[in-house]
C-alpha cells in the first residue's frame, strides 16, 4: 500500500494555491531588537544568558571581565571567568530564522539545497532545505511515511516575519537524547520525569530504568505554564519594587531640588555680599577722594600764605638794600615809618610746626570703616 502512494499525496500540489495568511509588509527591524546583544546592539552567533536574564554576547562580556557585573544591572556575574554558561537558544535561533525569512523575502530565484542547478519553488521546514520540483518529488516519497510538510516559496515571501517565526516553531522537532541516537534523527515524542530528558519509543519501552513517563508535549506545556505562573507571580511582586522605585525617585527629586535651591541662596547671598562690598567700595573711595581735595585744598592754601610771606620778605630786603643805595634823606624821612610798620608785622609772623598742623586729608574715619568692613 506504501508503494501505491503517489509522490505528491503528502504534500501540496504545486500547481494548487493551498491557503495561506494575507499578505504582509516586509519585517520590520525595530519589532526584533530584543534579539540583539543589549550591550552593542548587534547580532552575534554567541549570546549568553545571565542570571539576571539580560543578554549580551561574548564581545560585550569579555570586556566586562574584570568588573565580573552584568552592565545593564550591575548584577554580579557568578562564573570565575565572567562568561556564564548559559547559551540564549532562543534569541540566536531567532536570528537564524529571522536570516532565512529576509533571504526568502529579498532574494528572487533560490537556488535548490540539493541539485544546486534549479531554482527553488517550496522549503520544507523539517529539513531546512529549499527544493526544486524534481527534488520535492524525491523529498515527498522518500519521506512520505514521516509526513513533512512543505511550503511554497512564494506563500512565504507573502508572509509576515511574525507569521513566518511562529510557523517554523511549531514545526521544530526533539530529538532523542540517548548518545546512540542523537545524532540519528530519531524524533523523541516521549519525556522521562527521573532522567529529565527527552526520549524516543525504542528508548522508553527497551530502558526499564525510564520511568514515569509523560508525552513530550505536555512536560513542554507544563514547563511554559510555570513560567508564565511564575512571570504573573513577579509581576504582582513588581508593583511594590516600583512603589519603592518611585518613593526613591520621589527622594532623589525633592534632594535634587533642595540642593538646587541652596545653590541658588547662595548665589543670590554671595550676589547681594558683593553688591554691599562694591557700595562700601564706591562710598570709601569717595570718602578718600573727599579727604584727599580737602588736604589738597588745605595745603594750597598754606602753600600761599607761605610763598606770599617769602615774596614780601624777598622784597624787603629788596627795598632796603636799595634805599641804602639810592634813598635821599628826604625820601628815607617820607618811607622809613611804613617799610618799618611793614617790617614789624614781618617779624611777628612765625612759620607753624610740623605737629601743629592737621595732618592734611586724615584717612582715620576710612581705616576704621576698612577695617569693620
Amino acid at each position: 500500500e506504501d508503494g501505491a502512494a503517489t509522490p505528491m499525496e503528502t504534500g501540496p500540489h504545486l500547481g494548487t494555491p493551498s491557503c495561506s495568511p494575507p499578505s504582509h509588509p516586509p519585517v520590520v527591524e525595530d519589532d526584533f531588537q530584543f534579539i540583539l546583544c543589549e550591550g552593542c546592539q548587534r547580532e552575534s552567533p554567541n549570546l549568553k544568558l545571565l542570571t539576571c536574564l539580560h543578554t549580551l554576547c561574548l564581545g560585550c562580556l569579555s570586556k566586562n571581565k574584570p568588573i565580573r557585573q552584568c552592565p545593564v544591572c550591575r548584577t554580579a556575574i557568578p562564573q570565575a571567568n565572567g562568561i556564564p554558561n548559559m547559551d540564549n537558544l532562543l534569541f540566536t535561533n531567532l536570528q537564524a530564522r529571522l536570516k532565512l525569512y529576509r533571504k526568502i523575502s529579498n532574494g528572487d530565484g533560490l537556488s535548490c539545497s540539493r541539485c544546486q542547478k534549479e531554482v527553488a519553488v517550496v522549503w520544507c521546514p523539517e529539513c531546512e532545505d529549499f527544493l526544486c520540483t524534481k527534488c520535492f518529488e524525491d523529498h515527498q516519497w522518500f519521506f512520505k511515511k514521516r509526513s513533512h510538510e512543505v511550503r511554497k516559496v512564494e506563500e512565504l515571501r507573502a508572509e509576515s516575519a511574525h507569521w513566518f517565526l511562529e510557523d517554523t516553531r511549531r514545526s521544530c522537532n526533539l530529538f532523542c537524547s540517548s548518545p546512540g541516537h542523537a545524532n540519528q534523527g530519531h524524533i523523541s515524542s516521549i519525556y522521562c520525569k527521573k532522567c529529565k530528558k527527552p526520549l524516543c519509543c525504542s528508548c522508553a519501552l527497551l530502558d526499564s530504568q525510564h520511568a514515569p513517563f509523560c508525552d513530550i508535549r505536555s512536560e513542554t506545556q507544563r514547563r511554559q505554564e510555570e513560567l508564565v505562573t511564575m512571570s504573573q507571580e513577579l509581576k504582582q511582586k513588581r508593583s511594590g519594587f516600583e512603589a519603592t522605585h518611585a518613593v526613591l525617585q520621589d527622594e532623589a527629586t525633592r534632594l535634587e531640588e533642595a540642593q538646587q535651591e541652596m545653590r541658588e541662596l547662595i548665589q543670590q547671598r554671595a550676589e547681594q555680599l558683593v553688591q554691599l562690598i562694591r557700595q562700601e567700595e564706591e562710598e570709601l573711595l569717595g570718602l578718600v577722594e573727599a579727604r584727599q581735595e580737602q588736604g589738597r585744598r588745605e595745603l594750597a592754601r598754606e602753600l600761599q600764605h607761605v610763598e606770599g610771606v617769602l615774596r614780601r620778605m624777598e622784597a624787603s630786603e629788596r627795598l632796603v638794600e636799595k634805599m641804602s643805595l639810592y634813598a635821599t634823606e628826604q625820601e628815607v624821612m617820607d618811607m622809613q615809618p611804613f617799610i618799618k610798620d611793614s617790617l614789624e608785622e614781618l617779624q611777628r609772623l612765625q612759620p607753624a610746626a610740623a605737629r601743629d598742623r592737621a595732618e592734611p586729608g586724615d584717612l582715620a574715619e576710612c581705616r576704621a570703616r576698612l577695617q569693620a568692613l
